[in-house]
């Protein structure tokens, strides 16, 4: 899940300091999360992939498809 987490946010060009004043913590406070040494909280995690346009699924490492789901759920 970091991993996934940091390299979006270098395959966006963007800094921490950038990523950390989105989510109004410091800096530092972001970079524990990509060192792995805090839980990201679950807000987090959902402005993630409504920010770079992906599932929780793919930052969680549950999957290798970047693309989100889809937000209409068909009914049977």
């Amino acid at each position: 899940m970091y991993r996934n987490i940091r390299d979006l946010r270098e395959d966006h060009d963007l800094t921490q300091r950038e990523i950390a004043a989105l989510l109004y913590v410091a800096q530092n406070q972001y970079s524990v999360y990509e060192r792995r040494q805090r839980r990201i909280p679950v807000d987090s995690l959902i402005f993630f992939a409504d920010f770079y346009h992906t599932s929780v699924d793919y930052l969680l490492g549950r999957t290798d498809v970047k693309q989100p789901y889809s937000a209409k759920k068909k009914r049977r």
